[in-house]
């Protein structure tokens, strides 16, 4: 049988925090005490925000904590012509279509609708697309298109649910509310995810399962905020034939105030923990784990 495969695969947004670590460090344990494979991926899709920089420092600090990886590391602006691909393959299947909303229109719609009901919300707390670019005809999206509208390209999920019907997953861990096991998806929760836009040929979602099917990554390890995003990866590993890894979702650190850290809110970077004399063993108390 061969041997399991584990993967870190974080953004350079930013710098590394203590809630990487603890992600990192349970990903090479774990391929270490099984005999495994350690993968790192950077996820580089957000040319706005992804700096070379950030991905030297992530190199830099998972060698200070002691965790080692195979090489190449797989970037995935490298290959977005691979995500084009399924992304093409879907449209073909009738699953995905062009919404030309902005963000502020899709708020205003929300609103209006909010004054007389509550509007559904996804396990992030946004608002649901409304879904009206679905009902546009395919000469309106056409002209559109040709006049050359921005536009996010969004899986129609009512009919990807009828295709695929009922789904699960196996969660050798635990979600927030303690769900752990044979775990239902319940991707509809979402709504019309979005899965590329004009100038970006995928999104997290969609890359994220290819890379993993591509890699062979049979134990995606990863924290307790991308729990509910589970619901999402099984089902677009259904409608793209690709298989099924084992989950084992963890509990988050969190700061003073409870919250999850962040590289958005500046939460302490650990390039400043090390400056600062800490120790790869102290890093690893302070995250919950025990030395290797």
């Amino acid at each position: 049988m061969p041997p399991p495969v584990f993967r870190f695969a974080p953004s350079p947004n930013g710098f590394l925090h203590l809630g990487h670590a603890r992600s990192a460090l349970l990903n090479f344990d774990l391929a270490q005490r099984t005999g495994g494979r350690m993968l790192l991926r950077i996820e580089d899709i957000d040319t706005t925000r992804c700096r070379p920089e950030y991905e030297q420092a992530i190199y830099d600090d998972l060698a200070w904590l002691g965790i080692a990886w195979e090489q190449p590391v797989r970037r995935q602006s490298e290959h977005l012509p691979l995500y084009r691909e399924a992304v093409e393959r879907l449209m073909r299947d009738g699953l995905i279509y062009p919404a030309f909303e902005t963000r502020a229109e899709i708020a205003r719609v929300v609103a209006e609708k909010e004054k007389s009901a509550s509007w559904p919300r996804d396990p992030d707390g946004a608002p649901l697309y409304p879904g009206t670019g679905r009902h546009l005809s395919a000469d309106e999206r056409e002209r559109k298109i040709a006049a050359g509208a921005p536009y996010a390209l969004r899986l129609d999920m009512a009919e990807a649910m009828a295709r695929i019907g009922p789904r699960s997953w196996i969660e050798e861990g635990q979600g927030p509310d303690g769900e752990t096991g044979d775990v239902p998806a319940r991707p509809e929760q979402w709504g019309d995810v979005i899965l590329a836009r004009k100038d970006t040929p995928t999104s997290y979602h969609l890359s994220v399962v290819i890379d993993d099917a591509l890699q062979g990554v049979t134990h995606v390890v990863r924290g307790q905020d991308l729990f509910r995003a589970t619901d999402v990866h099984r089902l677009l590993q259904e409608l793209l034939g690709l298989p099924q890894p084992v989950y084992r979702h963890h509990a988050l650190v969190l700061d003073e105030a409870g919250q999850k850290l962040s590289k958005s809110t500046r939460s302490t970077a650990l390039r400043d923990l090390r400056a600062g004399g800490m120790a790869p063993d102290q890093v690893r108390r302070l995250v919950g784990i025990a030395s290797g």
